[in-house]
């Protein structure tokens, strides 16, 4: 814990929680939904630190859970057109299920597993 609290203290770092609040007519249908901004700043090194803009210090995750269904979306400032998207669903089958999505025929074609 003490690490911890030591690593996310000080400018440039830690966790900021914008939202977190229920939704109910969202991804999954109802759920809860954090907003929050990573400070990553202190875990990079400081001479390349110096050479990056704030917004390159910064990665913001919103999420949707709505159990057994998730959504999360990674983005940076910086880098305005580049996201990561992650939707997993939770199932009692220890991953048997081979579309969990519901796929297309087309759509399996294009995944890499």
């Amino acid at each position: 814990q003490k690490k911890s609290r030591e690593e996310s203290s000080g400018e440039g770092s830690g966790v900021e929680i914008l939202a977190n609040r229920p939704y109910s007519d969202g991804p999954g249908g109802s759920g809860q939904y954090t907003h929050k901004i990573y400070h990553v700043g202190s875990h990079i090194p400081s001479w390349f630190r110096a050479l990056l803009p704030k917004a390159a210090l910064q990665v913001e995750e919103e999420s949707w859970n709505a159990y057994p269904y998730t959504r999360t979306r990674y983005t940076c400032p910086f880098v305005e057109k580049f996201s990561i998207e992650i939707e997993t669903y939770y199932r009692p089958d220890a991953g048997q299920q081979t579309n969990v999505f519901n796929l297309s025929a087309a759509e399996k074609r294009q995944r890499i597993l």
